[in-house]
């Protein structure tokens, strides 16, 4: 595992937008859903395993977990199953799409990554909720239809926009990193 203090820093800066996100509630988008409200605090998860790569993205995944876990916004948040582990995939899935999907094109292979890595901690979640008895199945599912396909959207449109702003103020020397 190559670990970089660039990475390391990355990781934190990251992981400091997430929470920020979730204190200020700046992250959550208003959305006409039962739910009310679409997240973006998996965003710099995400943005974090594109830019730098999949240990950045779980990095960056365990401070937003870890961030829910001490700031629970429902119940089963208190259970770090719950509100911490889903979160560790989203960045190594959010990569791993990205990576396969570049060389057709690389909008598109954001559009994905961002789109996979809402739904990876939509569904992660919602199923480790109802495996620990916090929710039914059927309210798992209407909360993963209701709530995450606007997440799964909002994160594929937010994921190109940042990652191509993040493109033109950044070095051509650093962006080499965004094309492994």
């Amino acid at each position: 595992m190559n670990l970089s203090v660039r990475k390391i820093v990355i990781s934190g800066i990251l992981g400091a937008i997430s929470i920020l996100l979730g204190v200020t509630r700046l992250g959550f988008i208003p959305v006409p859903t039962p739910a009310g409200h679409a997240t973006i605090m998996h965003i710099p998860v995400i943005l974090g395993a594109i830019l730098e790569g999949p240990v950045v993205g779980l990095i960056t995944g365990a401070i937003f977990g870890l961030f829910s876990f001490l700031q629970p916004g429902a119940p089963f948040f208190a259970d770090p199953l719950v509100s911490i582990l889903p979160r560790l995939f989203i960045g190594p899935l959010a990569y791993l799409i990205y990576f396969l999907t570049k060389r057709i094109n690389t909008i598109m292979a954001y559009a994905l990554a961002g789109a996979f890595g809402a739904a990876t901690n939509t569904v992660l979640v919602m199923t480790m909720a109802t495996w620990r008895g916090y929710l039914p199945a059927e309210v798992s599912i209407s909360i993963g239809v209701l709530h995450g396909i606007p997440e799964l959207i909002v994160a594929a449109i937010l994921t190109v926009v940042l990652v191509k702003g993040i493109q033109r103020v950044r070095p051509v020397d650093e962006q080499t990193s965004i094309k492994k």
